[in-house]
């Protein structure tokens, strides 16, 4: 366990603050927000949806059947430790189309879907495709990195909620799911 932990913190640690501030600004500036990944890296977008509604914010997540279509003024915050997945650069392609932001977490800043962003943040982890300049870890595929996003994004949440919001723990409270 504790090599697990001490291999994300080693992450942590080499993840820009400012990367992470930079996307705490944006979801604070957006009128939306769309948050997209696929296969692990979605269901870490799903979670920090899952938050940033608590939050108060209007978010989906994309591939819904209630997500709206994305429009002028919305974010789409997209997690892909390649930056390299089609159907993710096609939602893409669809945000710039419709004049909204572009916000990646990933490895690879110079990938296609790196290029086309307004916003990174570099998660220094490694991937399954285990490229040469990422870190060595003990843990199998892309554990490390899903492990680092999650986390990270609930720290620029945390963030994002300090400089940008005045709800209560009570009415966070209020927002989260009844019908459990």
């Amino acid at each position: 366990m504790q090599s697990v932990v001490h291999e994300v913190s080693r992450v942590i640690e080499h993840t820009s603050e400012e990367e992470a501030v930079q996307l705490s600004k944006e979801l604070l500036r957006a009128k939306r927000i769309f948050l997209t990944g696929e296969g692990r890296s979605g269901l870490m977008g799903k979670a920090a949806a899952m938050r940033l509604m608590h939050g108060g914010f209007d978010v989906y997540v994309t591939g819904e059947t209630i997500t709206p279509s994305i429009a002028e003024g919305d974010l789409l915050l997209a997690i892909s430790g390649s930056g390299t997945i089609p159907s993710i650069m096609n939602q893409v392609k669809s945000a710039k189309k419709s004049s909204s932001r572009v916000a990646l977490v990933t490895t690879n800043p110079d990938s296609p879907i790196g290029e086309e962003s307004d916003c990174l943040v570099t998660v220094p982890a490694a991937t399954k495709k285990r490229l040469p300049h990422e870190p060595d870890t003990i843990q199998p595929l892309g554990n490390q990195f899903d492990q680092t996003v999650h986390l990270l994004l609930d720290t620029i949440i945390i963030y994002t909620l300090q400089h940008g919001s005045t709800l209560t723990h009570e009415e966070m409270t209020a927002n989260h799911a009844n019908m459990e």
